[in-house]
């Protein structure tokens, strides 16, 4: 299947590793122009040189974004203007918050997450959204979580904000549809990826377990019976930024290997 990506401009969020990075590899791997940001210069560096090693294609480049300050997030959405001309694509994606429970996390986390994981998702779109307009064409992925579904212990930051990615999205698609602009909601369970393979620390040490005997009972949760992998996320998501979907918009959707019982 064609997926009528081919030079198509595409940013990614949060891409110099984990699910950011596959994601960015695999638009690239259909041909794409694609411009990753995080925070670290080394990271992205390496992470531009390794994809375009890997999939042969030298429309791949970086720059520093810190998406919670909304100059960092004008200025990544200029530079894929500069260099590719538009943007078709946003990818939404940004590292957790901390663990923690209500009785742990204060005033300043809350704001801490509410920038990172929710007002950094609003912030791009309203940059992206007048060249999208203009094209009568875009697609917009927000990256969440499986506790969009069905929250996660110790992480109610993170599920706080996450669910509000899902209002969000599918408030937005409704004024976004008459120009053919399709958003939608991507949650990952557990994929195979530094944060997972932290957040399975934490939990072991609460626990006072081995971090392979936590890693061990939660892949025996996951009906397939194992992590996912970075790749198997990423195939998704580009999916439904291809030219394959033109009819599903304002969705919420899991990659997690059947494991989230909730409807």
């Amino acid at each position: 299947m064609d997926l009528g990506l081919q030079g198509k401009s595409i940013i990614v969020t949060a891409a110099s590793k984990g699910l950011g990075k596959a994601i960015a590899k695999q638009f690239a791997a259909e041909g794409s122009h694609v411009l990753i940001s995080s925070r670290n210069q080394e990271e992205l560096k390496k992470t531009q040189e390794e994809i375009r090693l890997e999939t042969g294609n030298n429309h791949v480049e970086h720059t520093v974004c810190d998406i919670t300050k909304p100059q960092s997030v004008k200025e990544l959405v200029s530079k894929a203007v500069e260099i590719n001309g538009t943007v078709d694509v946003l990818i939404n994606n940004a590292g957790g918050p901390p663990a923690g429970t209500f009785d742990n996390v204060n005033d300043e986390d809350w704001q801490n997450a509410f920038e990172l994981n929710l007002l950094s998702f609003v912030r791009a779109i309203r940059e992206v959204l007048p060249h999208m307009r203009s094209q009568r064409s875009g697609r917009i992925i927000n990256i969440a979580s499986s506790s969009i579904k069905q929250p996660i212990d110790n992480l109610i930051l993170s599920n706080t904000f996450r669910a509000g990615i899902v209002g969000f999205s599918k408030s937005l698609s409704q004024e976004l549809a008459q120009d053919n602009i399709l958003i939608n909601t991507i949650g990952p369970g557990r994929i195979a990826t530094e944060r997972v393979a932290h957040l399975d620390k934490v939990k072991a040490e609460k626990l006072n377990k081995s971090y392979e005997e936590v890693k061990s009972q939660s892949e025996k949760s996951i009906p397939i019976g194992r992590y996912g992998e970075p790749q198997e996320f990423a195939n998704m998501v580009v999916y439904f930024c291809s030219g394959a979907n033109t009819y599903v918009t304002g969705q919420s959707l899991l990659v997690d290997g059947g494991m989230v019982k909730a409807l």
